[in-house]
C-alpha cells in the first residue's frame, strides 16, 4: 500500500520541457515521418502533362495547339470509362495555368455534386462571371479565360443542360466549358452543337500492358505475363479498372507474385469451370441439375451481371448453335439484364435464362 501511495511521487506530473518535447517528437517522428502517405495508384500515376496521355492523338494534338497560343473551343469528350477523358483536360489545364492559377481558373463538378438547374444557375454561373486576373510566376503566357469541367455530364437533367446552354453563350469571352460523358446521346443537341466533340477510343491491349508493366516496375511488384494479359482482358479497355485491380491483387498477395488466379479472384470473374458446369447442366435436360448449378453460382457470390456478360461471349463463340438459336438466347440475355437492373431476384432470373439456353441446346440433341 505504501509503495502504491509513493508511486506518484516518482512519476513527474510536470509538463515536459520544450527540449524534451522536441526529443520525443524526433524519436516518434523518425519512423512516422518517413512513412509515405498511401494513395491509390490511379491517382498516383494519372497523367500530369499532355505528353503522358496515351492513345488519344487527335485530342492531344488540338490541346497542344491551345498550349502554343491558339484559342480553346468548348469541348465535349465522350467515350468508354477509363480511357483518359478527365485526365486529359486536367493535364491540359495544369499546363495552361500552372500550379498557382490552377485552383483559381478551374471549376470541376462531377456526379457526386448536385447538378440540377439550381447549381447551374448559381455555382456555375457565378464562377463563369468572375473576371480573369493574375499571371504565371514563370513568365509564360496565361490564356484570358477560365475552364469549367462538368464530369459525367450525361447524368445532368435536361433542364440543367438547357440552363447551361445560355450560360455558355453569355460567358464565352471569359469561360470555356469541357463536358465529359460516356453516352453522347444523353446530351441535348443545342449543347453538342456548341462544342468540339472528341471521341475517346478504348485503349489498345498493347498500351494497357505497357502501362501496367511500368507501374509494376515502379512499385516493385512481380507480376506474370499471363496475369497482365488477364488484367487487360478483364478491364475491357478501361485502364483505370486495370490499375485498380493490379493494386488490389498486390495487396492480396502481400508482396508475392501476382498470378492469373489472383486476378480472377479480385476481378470477380466467374471461373470457366463453373460456366462450363452450368452449360453442361443445360445440355443434360435435367432441371434439377440446372437448379443445383445455378444455386452453386449464387452461393459462391458471383455477380449475375458478370455471369451474363461471360455467357454472352461463350454463346456467341459456340459452333453448335445456329444464328437463330443465338439470337433467341441473346434476346433473353437482354431481358434478364434489364430485369436485374430493375432489382429482380438473381436466382429467378438466372433460372429463367438458363431454361431458355437449355431449350436451345436440347434442340441440337
Amino acid at each position: 500500500m505504501q509503495a502504491f501511495l509513493k508511486g506518484p511521487s516518482s512519476i513527474s506530473t510536470k509538463p515536459p520541457s520544450t527540449k524534451d518535447r522536441g526529443t520525443a517528437a524526433t524519436a516518434g517522428g523518425s519512423g512516422e515521418g518517413k512513412r509515405v502517405r498511401a494513395i491509390p495508384w490511379v491517382e498516383k500515376y494519372r497523367p500530369k502533362c499532355m505528353d503522358e496521355v496515351a492513345f488519344q492523338e487527335e485530342v492531344v494534338a488540338v490541346l497542344k495547339k491551345t498550349l502554343q497560343g491558339a484559342d480553346l473551343p468548348n469541348l465535349l469528350f465522350y467515350g468508354p470509362p477509363g480511357t483518359g477523358k478527365t485526365s486529359t483536360i486536367l493535364a491540359a489545364a495544369r499546363e495552361l495555368f500552372g500550379p498557382e492559377l490552377f485552383r483559381q481558373r478551374v471549376l470541376e463538378l462531377n456526379a457526386s455534386d448536385e447538378r440540377g438547374i439550381q447549381v447551374i444557375r448559381e455555382k456555375v454561373k457565378s464562377f463563369a462571371q468572375l473576371t480573369v486576373s493574375g499571371s504565371r510566376s514563370d513568365g509564360r503566357p496565361c490564356p484570358p479565360f477560365k475552364i469549367i469541367i462538368l464530369d459525367e455530364a450525361d447524368s445532368m437533367t435536361s433542364a440543367a443542360q438547357a440552363a447551361l446552354r445560355r450560360t455558355m453563350e453569355r460567358e464565352s469571352k471569359t469561360t470555356r466549358f469541357c463536358l465529359i460523358c460516356n453516352y453522347i446521346s444523353r446530351i441535348i443537341e443545342p449543347i453538342t452543337s456548341r462544342c468540339s466533340k472528341f471521341r475517346f477510343k478504348p485503349l489498345s491491349d498493347k498500351i494497357q500492358q505497357q502501362r501496367l508493366l511500368d507501374i509494376a516496375e515502379k512499385e516493385n511488384v512481380t507480376v506474370s505475363s499471363e496475369a497482365v494479359s488477364y488484367l487487360v482482358h478483364a478491364s475491357e479497355g478501361d485502364l483505370r479498372k486495370a490499375i485498380t485491380l493490379l493494386q488490389s491483387a498486390t495487396r492480396l498477395t502481400g508482396g508475392k507474385e501476382v498470378t492469373e488466379k489472383v486476378v480472377t479472384e479480385i476481378a470477380g470473374i466467374v471461373p470457366q469451370g463453373i460456366l462450363d458446369g452450368l452449360l453442361t447442366a443445360c445440355q443434360s435436360g435435367s432441371f434439377e441439375k440446372l437448379e443445383a448449378a445455378t444455386k452453386n453460382l449464387i452461393n459462391e457470390g458471383y455477380a449475375a451481371t458478370q455471369f451474363i456478360n461471360q455467357l454472352h461471349d461463350t454463346i456467341i463463340e459456340r459452333k453448335d448453335l445456329s444464328d437463330k438459336q443465338k439470337s433467341v438466347i441473346a434476346e433473353k440475355l437482354a431481358d434478364t439484364d434489364k430485369c436485374l437492373a430493375d432489382g429482380s431476384d438473381e436466382f429467378l432470373q438466372l433460372i429463367s435464362l438458363c431454361a431458355v439456353v437449355m431449350q436451345q441446346l436440347i434442340q441440337n440433341n
